[in-house]
């Protein structure tokens, strides 16, 4: 199902939110704006701790509760969301967060009574979650006729159609009505809903319920091709070898509101502040514990968020067996890795890649950490184990040969490097990092100068807004005695990368090579100035001591020899 029909209520949900700055009574300050400063960075463990101490001194204080409930439902601690939220509303305050907090509790109480109360008295989210909520509440009571009347409701107001269609499918699905849902996810009954991922499962099992399998295989094939995720993998594989599917889209009225709120979350990620997001993926978890979706949906919010210690934890609540638990335990390394435990996140693609051999996707993953942490050796073999598995390379598995190209190049195995940089173009002609790459080191290896010309000017061709490629093409052109053409495209190097210091440094030899002696010294002073590597800085320095020339000939490398273009 489409989710830009949504974007516009969204965003008026989103605008709605917002802590305002309290009144504060002395003493209380200090701790609350220690909060702001971190939900700020989305230090939701913090901002919680800070809200409570602030609380303690100023217990009645409104907005200070509401900051707590925020930052409790981020964290994922939704009980005490809700004990704060109850405080909140005691207080008669109108809070959009301590709405959605205790609707998620009425829900996961099985208040259906109470909820459609509080809605009725004005308890509210937003028009789309409350109509959504309400029919799964009315569902809830046994009241069937109601629902749909409501659902129907949400479909007939303008913007967010396709959101009460989607869901008045998944309520006939469960009591068994899978003609009904079948008309309407088909499309027969409203016109072509553009289902998502979730939406394409649910489909899924209605046509298998229907003993409809070829069908379902179809429209997984249709929606996705070839290239199928673990979970989508496995329900394909179930549908062609003929085992009926059970509906499991949801279960109850409770699944049903989990599903609100995970798909309210699904349409606001990439349109809404990502802490934002993070709140409804939380309440689905609440609602339906063992939501993977939801579960890495929080996962990849928080990375995102940079709280990788919860991305984490939140990755970790994937079971052992589950389809996706590859998928969770990629990224919970991933995590580990952006928060500097690169040792345990290789130990975890390591484990990973013993238990999955025939995963290409874990050994490149653990090939792309290892290469990152300059453990080339031990890359390459992992590039070595994914490379094993391919029966035919196809055109996107190029990266997996350059990857390994330029961990064999770091070890200086320069025979094994160049295959596999010249097998990378073989199945992605005038890829232009591998163009680069290649062409760059035959220039530093003084080989091949006519070819690597070639190859780096087809590189500049296909991307010539690439500060490094530029600067290869003008480095190649200094190494071949084309030094009025090598200023020019260094000069448009620097314009580009003005504070890399190989850029810089680069642009100096040519100046010095065509005489303009203090632009180089100049130029060189710059490189200094941006942190080059240690060798890189003691070369420079010795160039402004003594010269280019000098240096060159203490190499024992042959001295600038002037060609005729430049006079």
């Amino acid at each position: 199902m489409t989710i830009r029909p949504l974007l516009k209520p969204l965003a008026a949900i989103l605008l709605s939110f917002g802590l305002a700055t309290p009144a504060l009574p002395q003493g209380v300050a200090g701790s609350y704006l220690a909060a702001r400063h971190a939900v700020l960075f989305s230090d939701y463990r913090a901002a919680a701790d800070y809200y409570s101490r602030a609380i303690m001194q100023d217990p009645g204080n409104p907005e200070l509760m509401e900051g707590a409930v925020m930052a409790n439902l981020g964290l994922g601690r939704i009980d005490r969301a809700v004990a704060l939220a109850r405080r909140l509303a005691g207080l008669g305050a109108t809070s959009q967060l301590a709405n959605m907090a205790l609707m998620a509790d009425g829900f996961r109480r099985e208040n259906y009574d109470g909820l459609l109360a509080d809605i009725e008295a004005g308890q509210s989210v937003g028009a789309l979650v409350d109509g959504l909520l309400k029919a799964w509440a009315q569902l809830g009571q046994g009241q069937m006729s109601d629902a749909l009347q409501s659902f129907d409701e949400v479909a007939d107001t303008e913007g967010i159609e396709i959101f009460g269609l989607y869901h008045k499918a998944l309520a006939l699905a469960l009591v068994g009505d899978f003609e009904g849902a079948d008309e309407i996810l088909s499309g027969r009954a409203h016109g072509t809903l553009q289902l998502t991922r979730r939406g394409v499962i649910a489909f899924a099992q209605v046509l298998s319920q229907l003993e409809r399998n070829p069908d379902a295989v179809e429209l997984i094939d249709q929606s996705f091709g070839p290239d199928l995720d673990p979970t989508m993998a496995q329900m394909r594989a179930e549908l062609e070898a003929g085992k009926p599917l059970d509906f499991d889209a949801v279960g109850n009225a409770r699944d049903g509101a989990a599903e609100v709120f995970l798909v309210v979350a699904g349409a606001l990620n990439g349109e809404a502040a990502d802490g934002y997001t993070l709140l409804y993926s939380r309440l689905a978890e609440y609602l339906r514990p063992g939501q993977v979706d939801a579960v890495l949906m929080s996962a990849a919010l928080l990375e995102k968020l940079e709280r990788y210690e919860l991305a984490t934890e939140s990755y970790n609540k994937v079971p052992r067996g589950h389809p996706s638990f590859d998928a969770a335990e990629l990224g919970r390394a991933e995590a580990m890795r952006k928060s500097g435990r690169t040792e345990a996140a290789v130990e975890v693609l390591q484990q990973l890649a013993r238990a999955q051999a025939d995963n290409a996707l874990v050994h490149i993953t653990l090939g792309d950490t290892l290469r990152g942490l300059e453990r080339y050796d031990e890359a390459s073999k992992a590039y070595d184990a994914a490379i094993a598995l391919y029966d035919d390379p196809q055109r996107a598995q190029w990266l997996v040969f350059f990857a390994r190209g330029i961990s064999h190049e770091r070890e200086d195995r320069w025979e094994l490097a160049e295959p596999d940089f010249r097998r990378a173009l073989e199945l992605n002609p005038g890829q232009a990092q591998v163009l680069n790459y290649l062409g760059y080191s035959f220039v530093e290896m003084g080989a091949n100068l006519d070819e690597a010309l070639g190859m780096i000017e087809q590189a500049v061709e296909a991307q010539p807004g690439s500060g490094y490629i530029v600067d290869s093409l003008g480095w190649v052109q200094y190494r071949t005695g084309q030094y009025r053409d090598a200023v020019t495209n260094l000069e448009r190097a620097t314009e580009l990368m003005p504070v890399d210091p190989i850029v810089n440094d680069h642009l100096g030899d040519a100046y010095w090579a065509v005489g303009r002696r203090i632009e180089a010294e100049f130029q060189w002073k710059r490189a200094l100035s941006f942190d080059p590597e240690e060798k890189d800085a003691d070369r420079i320095r010795r160039k402004l001591e003594v010269g280019l020339d000098i240096v060159l000939e203490e190499e024992g490398a042959a001295p600038i020899e002037v060609t005729a273009q430049d006079g």
